[in-house]
């Protein structure tokens, strides 16, 4: 028994900010793969979103994640990319956890809208290499579409991709911010603890 691995999944993102979909997914990929935990990762500085004017500064990112997760045992927040110098690159990240962590096997969260655009990630093959890759449904997604895209990526890289069945909320965290800057509600969308700390700190309300 002492040799058995261990079984992290990994929720990445800006989560600017965190809202149910993203929970949701976390809670059923722990279901499904029987993971030990699942770590909500918010990304430092992701090379991909550099213009974050108008958006809620690192540390209130931090906040609002660990707010929405501290209610879940096995959910926990990784602050791993939020030290690191420069832009943050997945696979760099996913090398450095294995070589720390020899004895744990990783499984990386994304929507079906990452996995079409995989390939313009930084080392898709180092990706590949070092996690299993979970596949979210969008519901604007057809189901055929996506399981030849894995397909196609699974032989192009040798990777592992494995698809999550479970519905999936079809919100961004785009639209939450433009609904608060519009005072629509959140409710339902975001942990209420969120919201308060989004009204005591005015965030988002100056739009995009």
């Amino acid at each position: 028994m002492g040799n058995e691995r261990k079984k992290i999944g990994i929720m990445g993102g800006t989560f600017d900010p965190i809202h149910m979909g993203h929970l949701i997914l976390g809670e059923k990929t722990y279901e499904q793969l029987g993971l030990d935990k699942v770590w909500f990762m918010p990304a430092g500085n992701p090379p991909h979103k550099r213009n974050r004017k108008g958006r809620a500064t690192d540390e209130q990112r931090v906040d609002m994640v660990r707010l929405a997760i501290e209610s879940n045992p096995h959910f926990e927040l990784s602050l791993m990319e939020m030290n690191e110098e420069g832009y943050t690159y997945t696979y760099r990240t996913l090398e450095n956890l294995k070589e720390q962590n020899p004895d744990t096997d990783y499984y990386f969260i994304i929507g079906a809208d990452s996995l079409y655009s995989f390939e313009t990630w930084m080392e898709p093959f180092r990706i590949c290499q070092a996690c299993t890759l979970v596949v979210a449904v969008r519901n604007h997604t057809p189901l055929p579409d996506l399981v030849q895209e894995m397909e196609r990526l699974t032989q192009k890289y040798q990777g592992h991709f494995i698809r999550l069945d479970t519905m999936n909320i079809d919100v961004s965290s785009q639209l939450l911010r433009e609904w608060t800057a519009s005072g629509k509600s959140l409710r339902y969308y975001v942990p209420d603890e969120v919201i308060a700390y989004m009204k005591e700190h005015d965030i988002y309300l100056g739009g995009e």
